[in-house]
């Protein structure tokens, strides 16, 4: 279209109106759609109306979501060895696809590949870009923007400042998606092959899970039919953590990702009790898989006696020696234990045909199925390869000593056994009192039996809290597909937390995934992080600290304090700036603090609670702090942190975690001496 001014935030501005218009235009498209004539069926009927609400959901307009954040010119027409642009032609790149009525580009989604630029380009490779612009929103108004001409060197050595205060500007509610800001070295992570499986490490701020949620959208548009197919799945920490995060997806305009815990995922029985920490890291320890397949093969019995199998006037004769290498075989070939069950029937029924094929039958599939399911088979079938319900064979590990004495002989010592060993007898699966840790082991011994469904990609956060099995768990769920493994050692606040990555990465059985280690930090200010790193050489030796790439320095301040009215009071003081306000403290002493805030008027929220005008301050006991992020954090008695923890130094991971939540600024109270590490 011909441009009627020369004020370029004004076309820019047109610009934004004529997509937003676009925009509504196609999402009436889909909404006009008349199916009643393009169905067979109700349940045609119904998918496709399915198909249909999801694209209208997914075409909305989000009032304050900038539709697009930058602009591309580039050099030249595309060639072998140019980018996928034309000469003079320009791209606007923004969370989604828009065009206009004949089909042109309005806005190209940042996933696609002439996108790419956006985010690596640089003087030292241009790649074919000319121009660079961003754009700065107040709201959903387009209210700034800033050039950066790459072909001039030191122009583009400066650094973008509508970049950096994205980066740093405030947070109130969920967590947002970094589309605009996304770094040469995350971008590099999140469009990886859909093939590869890949770890990344990386300390508070670097944006891993950032990084991760926006790998998956990338995958779903690069990959879409495939994933469509065999699904995606995020799993976090806990229920907190993945409220906080689920907002991002879906302003990417992806609605069916699958959020979940691990918790979630073995959710074969109710869990109502807890281990101590000794139980758990031995129920948490990958032996435990191998005594559970010793215990779930322990019930194939060797057969005692011949099948004889009556049809008609005839009698066929399956001898013991023949059903010895039946049962040989099928254990042979480790296939699943109900799959093997199942083989085992038509297995001697084809014993029995070639019988008859030897006395001059002509028998066909259909005299196999019913040999397969003649009493006598059936009889012999349940005998030597029963049935095994998971729940049932934790109930009697966890339960009867000499049987989890008889399978895990060599692999747990008698006070290994003796630690995990209820103790009171328990009489079912419904009134046992099943801790986490079991359902794990309920989950282990399931597969066992029967195969777990595989998914086409898994992305699993705070990698670094799981045990073993529970690595095992989540490897069950994406054998055929792969993984986004998000962590970061030096947070593991689980007795049983992760030691390496590569021991880690074996457990999931991704072996061959890549590890990446993020270390710019963008949202924690200087000062913070250098201090929260005082703890690294105590709790993760020889991991690269978090440099600060923020320009903003933000503020930070230690106060000894006399009572819990002074925390209150740092609270108030917090409040009086912008942005999200969190209170960590020890998880025994977030009552009291409930209270004081109470009696002081100041509303307060749980942790993942979204935050309004009128609410901004979030208490955040210390075991629910991990993956959360508030602009400013009052620190509550770090002593008292640690000390809430089994040992010191989970107690100084878990401080770790609470110093590192702040992205503006953070203030440290404390009446009892600070832990001699922070000197």
């Amino acid at each position: 279209m011909p441009e009627k001014t020369d004020d370029p935030l004004v076309r820019e501005r047109s610009h934004l109106a004529e997509s937003r218009a676009a925009l509504r235009a196609m999402r009436e498209d889909v909404e006009s759609l008349d199916i009643k004539d393009v169905t067979a069926n109700w349940v045609n009927a119904v998918v496709l109306q399915n198909q249909i609400d999801q694209r209208i959901a997914a075409l909305a307009d989000l009032s304050h979501t900038p539709l697009f954040f930058g602009r591309l010119d580039y050099l030249h027409a595309p060639g072998a060895d140019r980018a996928e642009g034309a000469e003079g032609e320009r791209f606007y790149i923004g969370r989604r696809h828009v065009h206009d009525a004949d089909g042109d580009p309005m806005v190209i989604d940042w996933r696609a590949p002439v996108s790419q630029p956006f985010y690596r380009a640089s003087k030292k490779d241009p790649m074919d870009v000319a121009l660079r612009r961003r754009f700065g929103y107040t709201g959903g108004d387009l209210t700034a923007y800033e050039d950066e001409h790459l072909s001039d060197p030191a122009e583009a050595a400066a650094t973008s400042k509508l970049l950096q205060q994205e980066i740093e500007r405030p947070r109130v509610g969920p967590m947002r998606d970094i589309v605009a800001t996304i770094q040469p070295e995350q971008d590099e992570i999140v469009r990886a092959g859909l093939s590869g499986s890949v770890c990344v490490q990386g300390g508070p701020g670097t944006g891993k899970t950032a990084v991760g949620l926006h790998r998956v959208a990338y995958l779903l548009y690069a990959h879409r039919d495939r994933l469509a197919r065999t699904g995606t799945l995020v799993i976090g920490p806990n229920r907190s953590f993945l409220h906080y995060i689920e907002q991002v997806l879906p302003a990417l305009g992806e609605l069916e990702v699958r959020q979940a815990t691990v918790d979630d995922l073995v959710a074969h029985v109710e869990v109502r009790g807890t281990d101590d920490a000794t139980a758990a890291v031995v129920k948490g320890d990958a032996r435990m898989a191998e005594v559970l397949r010793r215990a779930v093969r322990s019930h194939v019995t060797p057969p005692a006696e011949p099948v004889v199998v009556v049809r008609g006037s005839r009698r066929w004769r399956v001898p013991v020696y023949e059903l010895e290498e039946i049962v040989r075989e099928l254990t042979e070939r480790d296939i699943r234990y109900g799959a093997a069950g199942e083989a085992l029937p038509q297995r001697i029924a084809h014993a029995v045909l070639v019988q008859m094929e030897r006395a001059g039958e002509a028998p066909d599939d259909r005299v196999q199925d019913a040999v397969a399911r003649n009493g006598a088979v059936k009889a012999a079938v349940k005998a030597i390869w029963p049935p095994v319900d998971p729940a049932k064979l934790v109930l009697r590990l966890l339960s009867d000593a000499d049987f989890l004495a008889e399978h895990a002989g060599g692999l747990l010592d008698e006070d290994e056994q003796k630690a995990i060993l209820w103790a009171k007898p328990v009489r079912s699966v419904k009134s046992a009192k099943w801790s986490a840790a079991d359902a794990v082991l309920i989950d282990e011994a399931t597969d066992l039996v029967r195969r777990t469904h595989s998914l086409g990609h898994v992305v699993l956060d705070e990698a670094q809290d799981l045990s073993p099995m529970q690595y095992r768990a989540v490897g069950r769920r994406c054998t055929t597909g792969s993984a986004t493994v998000l962590g970061d050692l030096a947070q593991g606040t689980t007795p049983w937390a992760t030691r390496s990555w590569e021991e880690a990465l074996a457990h999931l059985g991704k072996t061959e995934a890549v590890v990446e280690e993020l270390t710019a930090g963008f949202r924690v200010p200087t000062d913070v992080i250098t201090y929260a790193s005082r703890l690294l050489p105590y709790i993760a030796p020889g991991l690269t600290p978090v440099a600060s790439v923020r320009e903003n320095p933000g503020s930070f301040e230690v106060r000894e304090v006399g009572a819990v009215e002074d925390v209150v009071a740092a609270c108030a003081e917090s409040l009086r700036r912008e942005g999200s306000i969190g209170l960590i403290a020890a998880d025994a002493r977030v009552p009291a603090l409930a209270e004081a805030l109470a009696a002081a008027g100041i509303p307060c929220l749980d942790p993942g609670e979204e935050t309004t005008a009128d609410a901004r301050l979030t208490l955040v006991p210390a075991s629910l702090a991990k993956g959360l992020e508030y602009d400013y954090v009052v620190l509550d008695e770090p002593r008292a942190v640690v000390d809430g923890e089994p040992d010191e130094r989970t107690g100084l991971r878990r401080l770790y975690v609470a110093l590192a939540r702040a992205v503006s600024g953070l203030i440290v109270t404390h009446t009892a001496p600070l832990p001699p590490q922070l000197d």
